[in-house]
């Protein structure tokens, strides 16, 4: 019964849920890693250096040639990716969670216009839906503990970088669609570690913390979260269009409470709760208009 319903699921949708998650796993063990002293920009470098060994690794597996055909444009890829990365990991490691993860999805509105502005595509009613029910579930999780002095608690610059993080996810996205009819997924994710390595390793300097044994252990696993939230969304942008797909990834959100609560112990509130019954609803409307979509396509 349980596979009946997953298989009645789009497979862009599926690898949405899977980047999504897997995203949310990553946010978690680059805060837990930060706990022990490490720089964000290694925590940066650490990421890129798993993901360039698998990415090649993948590559040469397949056979196909490492630099792909549009060099120009998967390395303007490379150079947003790496910068809205950076981004989110300082967000992250600078302000709770919650609000991190809430600040960062704000991506899938700067998608869905650019998506009108440069790749032409249509916005179906459900995605519209699903994107408002979202932002509704933003609010009611978030809106009632903005307060002024809550507000002024929370470090301005941290709250700009993580907006900043989240226009550079949405342009890469774009651009990820945009890759996706002339380049192989494997290609597209390899230029992310060819640029965030080198670019890391500058802005760390000097700075370097030799991470213990668990601090080890967190890098590998924030290197291997993101690996899979990388292949998720490439394979996602490849099958659905890029705001429909990107509407999913508002289900972090949901993922990062339970994790803040098993991992932070943050017992989430009735408006967090509240907030996050609204987004779930807004991605289970989305996928009734994906699959009435496809029903009509094929008659």
């Amino acid at each position: 019964m349980i596979n009946s319903s997953l298989n009645k699921i789009p497979i862009g949708v599926r690898y949405m849920l899977m980047s999504a998650l897997a995203f949310s796993l990553m946010s978690s063990c680059v805060k837990l890693v930060h706990t022990y002293g490490i720089p964000v920009f290694e925590i940066v470098a650490a990421r890129a250096i798993v993901s360039l060994l698998i990415s090649y690794a993948d590559v040469k597996r397949k056979g196909i040639c490492v630099w792909g055909n549009n060099r120009k444009l998967l390395l303007t890829r490379g150079v947003t990716g790496s910068l809205a990365l950076i981004c989110v990991y300082y967000a992250v490691s600078t302000l709770p969670l919650a609000e991190a993860t809430i600040l960062q999805y704000l991506n899938p509105v700067f998608t869905a216009i650019l998506a009108i502005l440069f790749l032409k595509e249509k916005i179906h009613i459900s995605t519209i839906i699903c994107i408002f029910c979202s932002i509704i579930g933003l609010v009611l999780m978030v809106g009632p503990g903005l307060t002024l002095n809550h507000v002024q608690q929370l470090p301005l610059f941290s709250i700009g970088i993580a907006l900043l993080g989240a226009f550079g996810s949405g342009v890469s996205y774009i651009i990820v669609k945009r890759l996706s009819t002339t380049e192989d997924s494997s290609v597209i994710i390899l230029y992310f570690p060819l640029i965030a390595l080198p670019l890391s390793v500058i802005l760390l300097g000097n700075d370097f913390v030799m991470p213990s044994k668990e601090a080890l252990g967190l890098l590998l696993f924030v290197g291997i979260f993101t690996q899979f939230g990388q292949v998720g969304l490439t394979k996602a942008m490849k099958t659905e269009v890029a705001s429909k797909a990107t509407a999913y990834s508002y289900i972090q959100v949901v993922f990062s409470i339970v994790l803040g609560w098993l991992v932070f112990s943050e017992v989430p509130s009735v408006w967090t709760l509240a907030g996050g019954a609204m987004i779930v609803f807004g991605a289970f409307v989305n996928v009734i208009g994906s699959l009435r979509a496809q029903k009509t396509v094929k008659v």
